[in-house]
């Protein structure tokens, strides 16, 4: 059964909108997913055992190049060998070292009620980031603005199944680069009240944010708890550089997590294997969080990634491939060896437009990091031509099957099952369930139903307009967005955080280049 949203009497974007909207759609966001479906498991006990040999192999005779003399001075006083900017880690340290990282911890929003937990059967989904284009509300290929920005927290704010309003989602042109951080951040801040992103494109960008973050939530309040994500990106094969190497340092300063990213194109920065691909890694992944704990034992840190592989026809990263599923299985596996959370990327795609493609993509990567146990489930919504894009239909439709994906994690729901049961013997041979009053008392519950998928005859269907997917999404999309209520900051973090930006941007030099120095 689909419930239709109604485009509401009186004006537009007003209180009855918004009521309206409510009442036929709810907006509440879900609480983290706690999982109840078995892990995909594809790995022997012997061959976890086989990846780790081989990463722990790398990492005691290959090394890993720090370009970094702060982190290569804290290798060796942590007793490593540093020859250059080459680091060889002994597998005792390692395994030492990331025995600290918390394998669960609770990220805390500006809503309360929005706090999830991390790690072990929790997981999250995150909207995508980073893109350069988007598609907008009329479909058009175009670069944003901070209030494309702004319509995107927003939207991520209103999806129940997105538990992060993330950071940029889509790249701001209309400030400079050198600033764009601190826009960026306030926007996740001021039209979400859920956890997000923090900016790591520089250590004094990091500074920045995890600074705003103290005068929303307090100093004393980040000692002890999460409140924000840094993405600290390696570069393969086995390299960790200075700005995101500062970065980490600047989160696990102020006990914030970092996801350690290791950034693969299977093929191309990796062995042309799986099993290869991911020894190596494996060994990326653990080198950096080790290091967390080096800045400082016990923060909470995440085994991170960024899979693709590369066209061996063109050179251009795929996604959706079988090549990544197997790799989403066989990390998961390896995150659970170690104790520690970990993160993946979600609804991936390479198609130009919201097209078949990128559904296919898209569900393919979703079904794997699913049923792969993935904690921090990144890049949720919008993701489109390799991420060049986020497209506003996709990113509601993405939404809308992470919703569906949560269901089905949960697992079956037992709680009515002999009620359930006792309707059989009152509907009898060759009846039919609509009017029994189980049904009309759970319909509503008992299957999930769609909003944005069409599932009625075609007739029904050619009389209502012939509607496709993508302006079904659209016109869902703005009336979303019509009825937005912003979840007001307190006036007084309101204007520090405004006064904060203020000085900041007096202090750094507009510029199309990243802040390193101010």
């Amino acid at each position: 059964m689909t419930v239709e949203m109604k485009r509401p009497r009186g004006r537009s974007g007003g209180r009855t909108s918004r009521r309206a909207l409510r009442s036929v759609h709810d907006i509440t966001m879900l609480p983290g997913l706690n999982r109840k479906l078995p892990y995909c498991e594809i790995m022997t006990g012997a061959q976890i055992e086989q990846i780790d040999a081989a990463s722990m192999d790398i990492l005691e005779n290959v090394g890993v190049q720090f370009r970094d003399p702060i982190a290569l001075e804290d290798w060796k006083r942590a007793g490593a060998r540093v020859v250059g900017e080459l680091v060889y880690l002994d597998r005792g340290l390692v395994r030492e070292l990331i025995a600290t990282i918390p394998e669960t911890f609770t990220y805390h929003a500006r809503d309360p009620q929005k706090n999830v937990k991390l790690g072990g059967p929790n997981s999250i989904f995150v909207p995508m980031t980073g893109a350069p284009y988007l598609r907008d509300l009329d479909d058009v290929r175009r670069n944003p603005t901070l209030d494309d920005l702004a319509m995107f927290h927003k939207l991520a704010h209103m999806m129940p199944a997105l538990h992060s309003s993330a950071h940029h989602i889509v790249e701001p042109y209309d400030h400079p680069i050198s600033q764009r951080h601190l826009r960026i951040t306030y926007s996740s801040m001021k039209h979400s009240d859920k956890t997000f992103m923090g900016m790591t494109t520089s250590p004094k960008n990091a500074e920045d944010v995890l600074d705003m973050c103290a005068i929303l939530f307090g100093d004393d309040f980040m000692e002890q708890n999460p409140v924000t994500t840094g993405n600290c990106n390696g570069n393969s094969p086995l390299v960790w550089d200075e700005t995101m190497l500062g970065a980490m340092r600047a989160f696990c300063r102020r006990n914030q997590p970092v996801l350690c990213s290791p950034f693969v194109l299977g093929g191309a920065n990796t062995p042309a294997s799986v099993p290869a691909t991911v020894a190596q890694l494996n060994a990326e992944a653990l080198s950096a969080l080790a290091y967390t704990q080096v800045i400082r034992k016990g923060c909470p840190a995440i085994y991170g990634h960024y899979l693709s592989t590369v066209s061996m026809k063109s050179g251009a990263p795929m996604a959706g491939t079988p090549e990544i599923s197997l790799m989403n299985f066989m990390i998961g596996q390896m995150a659970r060896f170690y104790g520690v959370p970990w993160r993946t990327s979600n609804t991936l795609g390479g198609a130009k437009t919201f097209d078949a493609q990128a559904g296919y993509e898209s569900a393919t990567t979703l079904s794997a990091v699913i049923h792969a146990g993935a904690n921090y489930i990144w890049h949720s919504a919008g993701w489109n031509e390799a991420g060049m894009h986020c497209s506003v239909a996709k990113f509601v439709v993405d939404a809308e099957q992470c919703a569906m994906a949560y269901r089905m994690a949960e697992g079956p729901k037992w709680d009515d099952f002999d009620t359930a049961l006792a309707a059989v013997p009152d509907v009898g041979p060759g009846g039919h369930y609509l009017g029994h009053q189980h049904t009309q008392d759970n319909f509503q519950t008992a299957f999930f139903m769609p909003e944005l998928f069409d599932n009625n005859a075609i007739g029904q269907w050619e009389a209502e307009g012939s509607v496709e997917i993508t302006e079904r999404a659209l016109g869902y999309a703005r009336k979303l967005l019509e009825a937005y209520e912003e979840p007001r900051l307190d006036d007084g973090i309101n204007e520090a955080l405004l006064d904060y930006i203020a000085r900041r941007e007096r202090e750094i030099p507009a510029a199309d280049a990243l802040n390193q120095d101010h």
